[in-house]
Parts: C-alpha cells; structure tokens; sequence
C-alpha cells in the first residue's frame, strides 16, 4: 500500500513531516504528484528511512530525458533503491506541445536510454490508461501507473499486461461517513479531471456515457472512482483493486486541508 498527495494539497514545507507520517503508519510508498521536479522529493527521502518515494507523475514536456536521468543518479546515489520514477505524457489541455502521445513517450524513454547513466527500466513506470500506453509501459519499464480509474479498469490492465509488469493505481477516496458530505468531497474533487479528455475517454470506454459526466459527474460515476464511506467499506474498495490484478495501490485521501493525517491513520488500521 502506498499514499498519494501533492505538495499543492499538503504544502511542500509539510514534505518531511508527511514521509515521516506515511512511514510510521506502515505504508511502504509515498507517491508525489502535480509534476513533480525530481530533486523535490529529497526531502521526502531524508525525512523517513525505508519509504520508496515515487513520482506520479514527472511530465515528459517539462524535462530533458537526460536531465532527468541525472537526477535519478545523484538521488539514487545518496537514497539506493529507495525511488521510483513515474513519468507521464500529461493533458493535451495543459501544454501547447502535445502532441502523438505514445511516439514522444518513445522518444523520451529513448532519451533516457541513451544518457551517460540512465534511470534503470525497473526503477521507471508509466502513467497508462490506454492499450497502447499499457503496453509500452511493459516494454520498457516495471510497469502501469493508472489515475482516475474503476476497478475495471485495473483488471482490463491486468489483463493486458499479463503477469509480472507492475501495476499500481491509484485511488482518491473520501473518509467520511456521512454520504451526503463524502459524495460532495468526491464530486469537488474530480470536477478538473471530469474537463481533461484523457481520462473522460477513458471512462467512457467502461460504461459510462456522455450523461455521466456532465454536471460535475453523476452518482454512479462518482463512487466508482472516488468512493467513499467508512474505513471499512473503503478497504473493501482497495481490495477489489488487488482482487482485480493490482500489485500495489495508492491511497489518495481527500478532504481534509494539509496533510491528511487523520484519512491516513484511519486507512491504515484497515487497509
């Protein structure tokens, strides 16, 4: 099990707190997202003492493939075996840049290849929704970072994958019992990504219709990919995942301000 925040949500200078947090809880990976710059998560690194810290994702239109291997080198050096590179082709809607997704990915992971020290393929991961994305990331890294998902989505991946590359969604969820407040946790947060049209198509390739996702997302198409609810009932959740083929998933608790440490102590009692 793992968690995932941002430094928007918990304030980059929480950084050493959070790790350490997540690491006494019993989690094993703490997952950095909003496109993270590498040399970010040091402090991630020095505040704990076994925790893998893994981006999720770095942006392939913000880095230098062999700037980026670099910095895996000079942290890998100093915290050995302990970090994960997650990288990821991001959102037509954010970069003027984008563009045939799965060739840049290529030609990045071809750049990273050919720098004077490159970042392992077994210590690389792929954001992947789609077939193809999936795929790639088999071939050339430990594996699938999918974000924003059902769990039939982890179990098509799985399938498509086959056994052994790594997969490892991750799931946002609202600790709250009262239904009413986690559906409106949930429906807030994935208002942004209800606009970005990676994972809307996604989501309509699993039975959801254009309806689903108009007017902040309806009520089926909420709990499916930001459940919520007690402890209890969200473990059941993560479970599925696991059932469905995961490896490892991780674990993103919203709705509360700074880091999440009571969704985090919760979770981890049951999870």
């Amino acid at each position: 099990m793992g968690v995932w925040t941002t430094y928007r949500r918990i304030g980059e200078e929480n950084a050493a707190a959070a790790a350490a947090l997540a690491e006494q809880l019993g989690f094993g990976t703490f997952w950095l997202g909003g496109s993270p710059r590498l040399p970010t998560v040091r402090p991630l690194l020095e505040a704990s003492e076994s925790l893998v810290v893994g981006t999720s994702i770095v942006n392939v239109w913000a880095y230098d493939p062999a700037d980026l291997a670099a910095e895996y080198t000079a942290l890998e050096r100093d915290f050995p075996g302990r970090l994960m590179v997650g990288i990821g082709i991001g959102h037509p809607e954010a970069t003027s840049h984008y563009r045939k997704p799965l060739t840049a990915m290529r030609e990045f992971l071809d750049g990273v290849d050919a720098a004077p020290e490159p970042i392992p393929s077994d210590r690389r991961s792929l954001a992947a929704l789609g077939p193809k994305m999936l795929d790639l990331s088999a071939e050339r890294t430990l594996g699938a970072l999918p974000y924003f998902v059902p769990v039939e989505h982890t179990a098509d991946a799985r399938r498509r994958l086959g056994v052994g590359p790594f997969l490892a969604p991750e799931i946002a969820v609202a600790v709250e019992a009262d239904h009413r407040r986690g559906r409106s946790l949930a429906r807030e947060y994935a208002a942004s990504y209800l606009g970005l049209t990676n994972y809307t198509s996604n989501l309509l390739r699993y039975g959801f219709t254009e309806d689903d996702l108009r007017d902040g997302g309806s009520d089926r198409l909420i709990d499916a990919v930001v459940p919520h609810g007690s402890p209890e009932a969200l473990a059941a959740v993560v479970r599925a995942h696991l059932d469905a083929g995961a490896d490892h998933v991780a674990i993103q608790a919203i709705g509360e301000q700074g880091v999440p440490r009571r969704g985090w102590a919760e979770l981890a009692q049951v999870v």
